[in-house]
């Protein structure tokens, strides 16, 4: 019996497999010789379309993913030759093209490392919105195509399509250099990368709108991040803090929803299906981070892996380290969360004065997880009417169905 599988078929499923888990090294190490993502990652596409026509007819090449950086390289190359004279190109780079082959595997896997770690800042820099710039690392780093991104963040696809090309647009409009800061620019820089990485997860952690609580591919694209970041940085106490915070908020993904993807509050979570290992990753982490504010959100979320019940927690520790936060970084938000530690280690009468003073925050007013708050230290208080009011009030203020049905719950059973 003849087999059924066409050869042009699974030349074509690997061709994308490999572009996928390849694409942002080829489009990083293509940006190194034009210095211009945009152009780079077209040369990319560029490079899958030849693979796309040529693999199936001569076959799978021995290493896919040096075979796609080659041809990808070489169109980079003819690309400077015509755009720029061999005089101008000279006086650049100190030697002629003819000196810059495209090797058929990196020789110095630590000048692709370097080359990555240029994308991703460059993918980041503050001279995009915060939008564009989660839409061109998902886009660039992540390998996501732009109707993933689009179905990821439940944004229509002309709209993160937009995003990208103007962020690319906007990079070369402020000749943004493909380089890795140094100095005082350096940590401003890299806190512009950590809050890209942070807000995926966040998105796919608890989604701020549409059906479901959680968008798994969402989390697992940042943890990815957080530990290449980690890999390329050893030395950056804040990026290991940040992948501790990811590893032990993903170990605990699995228990978050129900059945049905209904939410599930963390003392109902069955902590047996916490994942470990995800827990002592992010532990290992912790062991290099430092006091930033990312590595404090990390001992938090490290305080919570290990209670091996919910009554263990040690809710002091917890409010103290959110104590320390609202330090470092000064928001209601934070101020919110300390108060619901406050809540579990003194009790919610010592919390409701906390979380009162918030409610003129206008950054707070449309915020659902407020008024959720007070509904929950009201019904501990056995003030039912007020708690009720307050959890109907959250409901109509999220976006997220399954958190919308969550509240009405809690308020019907009240």
């Amino acid at each position: 019996m003849a087999d059924s599988a066409d050869p042009a078929d699974s030349a074509a499923a690997t061709v994308e497999a490999v572009y996928r888990i390849e694409s942002a090294r080829i489009i990083a190490g293509v940006a190194r010789i034009v210095r211009d993502v945009g152009i780079a990652e077209e040369l990319a596409q560029d490079a899958l379309v030849a693979a796309l026509e040529q693999w199936p007819r001569a076959g799978i090449p021995d290493r896919p993913g040096a075979w796609l950086m080659t041809a990808a390289r070489h169109r980079a190359i003819d690309l400077v030759r015509r755009r720029e004279t061999y005089a101008r190109k000279l006086a650049e780079v100190g030697r002629t093209l003819e000196d810059v082959p495209a090797p058929a595997e990196p020789a110095d896997p630590q000048d692709i490392d370097d080359d990555l770690l240029r994308l991703i800042f460059t993918a980041c820099h503050p001279v995009l919105s915060t939008e564009a710039r989660v839409a061109l690392t998902l886009r660039l780093m992540g390998g996501l195509t732009t109707q993933e991104i689009a179905r990821a963040f439940l944004v229509a696809e002309p709209t993160v399509a937009q995003r990208i090309t103007r962020a690319k647009r906007s990079l070369a409009a402020a000749d943004v250099p493909f380089e890795v800061p140094y100095g005082a620019d350096r940590e401003a820089r890299l806190a512009s990368v950590l809050e890209v990485i942070y807000l995926i997860f966040n998105e796919g952690y608890a989604a701020t709108s549409g059906e479901d609580l959680l968008r798994p591919a969402l989390c697992e694209d940042a943890l990815r991040l957080a530990r290449v970041l980690a890999g390329l940085m050893p030395g950056e106490p804040e990026v290991h803090g940040l992948a501790a915070l990811l590893e032990f908020q993903a170990s605990r993904t699995a228990t978050r929803t129900g059945p049905d993807g209904e939410p599930v509050l963390l003392a109902d979570q069955n902590r047996t299906r916490w994942n470990r290992l995800l827990v002592h990753r992010g532990l290992e982490a912790m062991r290099h981070a430092g006091t930033g504010p990312y590595s404090v959100q990390a001992a938090i979320a490290a305080c919570h892996a290990a209670a091996v019940r919910y009554e263990d927690t040690d809710w002091a520790t917890i409010a103290a380290l959110y104590g320390r936060l609202v330090l470092l970084v000064p928001s209601p938000v934070v101020e919110l969360n300390r108060a619901v530690a406050v809540s579990m280690a003194d009790g919610p009468e010592a919390a409701l004065p906390l979380v009162d003073a918030l409610a003129e925050e206008p950054a707070l007013r449309t915020y659902h997880l407020l008024p959720s708050v007070r509904g929950d230290l009201l019904e501990r208080l056995g003030r039912p009417e007020e708690a009720r009011a307050e959890f109907e009030r959250a409901a109509s203020l999220t976006h997220n169905a399954r958190e919308r049905t969550l509240l009405r719950d809690r308020a019907s059973r009240l």
